[in-house]
C-alpha cells in the first residue's frame, strides 16, 4: 500500500515538474518572439527613417525606454538606434551599467535634487523646460568642470498640462541659455497636443522648424530638433524633425507585471 501511494506521489510531482518546464519552455519562446520583434521593429522604422527630412538632415531614431528591461533596451541599440532615452532618474541609474555603449538621453521632467543621479552620464537632456532647471544643471556642471548639453523645452501648443518654454519666450531663452557657462544649447525639444486635427499640427510642428532654423543661425552647436513621438512621428519628420523619440512603437505594448 506505501509502495503504490509513494508511486501515485511521484507521478504526481513528475506531471507538477512537467507543468511547470512546459510553461517555463513556454515563456523562454514568447520572450524569443518579443526579442525578433524589437528588432524588426527597429529595422523597419530605420528604413522609414533613412531617407531623411525635407531638409536634407539625417533622422535620428531615439528609443524611449521607460519601464523597459536593460536586455530589451540592449537588443535595441543591437538593432541599430542612435540614442535611448529615460524619463526617471532612478531608473536610468538602476540600468546604466548594464547598457551597451550608446548615446543616452533624458526626455522626462526633471527635479533638481536628481540631477545628481544623471550628472556626467547623460549626452543629451531634451527636457529643460525652465530656469530653476536650467540654472541648477549650468551650476552643478561648472562645479564639475562639465558642460551639458541640452535641449530647450518649448510648449508650442500651450498646454497647462505640460511644461517647458512659451514659444512666444523662446527665442529670448535661447541666447540667455546660450551664454550661461555650463550649459551647451542643442536646439529645441517640442511635444504636439494630442489632436485630430492634423491642419494644427503640421502648423505646429512648422512653428517649430521657423524657429530652429532660427536658432541655427544664431550658434553653431544647434543640431537637433527633437519632435515626433510614436503616435506622430511621421507627421513631425515630414515637417522638419530629425530626431524622435519611440517607445511602443519599438518595444511593443508590454505587459510590465511580468517583468
Amino acid at each position: 500500500m506505501r509502495k503504490i501511494y509513494f508511486c501515485f506521489i511521484l507521478r504526481r510531482f513528475d506531471k507538477e515538474k512537467e507543468k511547470s518546464y512546459n510553461k517555463k519552455e513556454r515563456k523562454l519562446g514568447k520572450n524569443a518572439m518579443e526579442d525578433k520583434q524589437i528588432k524588426k521593429r527597429v529595422e523597419k522604422i530605420k528604413a522609414e527613417l533613412s531617407a531623411g527630412n525635407k531638409y536634407g538632415e539625417k533622422v535620428l531614431l531615439c528609443a524611449a525606454t521607460k519601464m523597459q528591461t536593460a536586455e530589451d533596451i540592449n537588443l535595441a541599440i543591437q538593432a541599430g538606434v542612435d540614442a535611448v532615452a529615460e524619463n526617471k532618474p532612478q531608473e536610468f541609474r538602476d540600468k546604466v551599467e548594464n547598457l551597451l555603449p550608446c548615446p543616452k538621453h533624458f526626455i522626462g521632467h526633471l527635479q533638481t535634487n536628481k540631477i545628481k543621479y544623471l550628472l556626467g552620464k547623460i549626452d543629451l537632456f531634451h527636457s529643460c523646460d525652465r530656469d530653476e532647471l536650467a540654472e541648477k544643471l549650468a551650476e552643478m556642471s561648472k562645479g564639475k568642470g562639465l558642460v551639458s548639453d541640452i535641449l530647450i523645452q518649448i510648449n508650442v501648443g500651450e498646454e497647462s498640462s505640460k511644461g517647458g518654454y512659451s514659444y512666444e519666450n523662446a527665442k529670448e531663452t535661447f541666447l540667455r541659455l546660450s551664454q550661461t557657462e555650463g550649459l551647451r544649447v542643442r536646439g529645441f525639444m517640442a511635444m504636439l497636443p494630442e489632436l485630430e486635427d492634423e491642419d494644427l499640427l503640421r502648423a505646429l510642428a512648422r512653428k517649430m522648424r521657423c524657429l530652429f532654423e532660427w536658432a541655427k543661425e544664431q550658434s553653431s552647436f544647434v543640431e537637433y530638433l527633437s519632435m515626433g513621438m510614436s503616435g506622430d512621428y511621421k507627421l513631425c519628420v515630414e515637417e522638419g524633425s530629425n530626431l524622435v523619440r519611440l517607445g511602443s512603437t519599438i518595444f511593443g505594448r508590454r505587459n510590465y507585471a511580468e517583468k
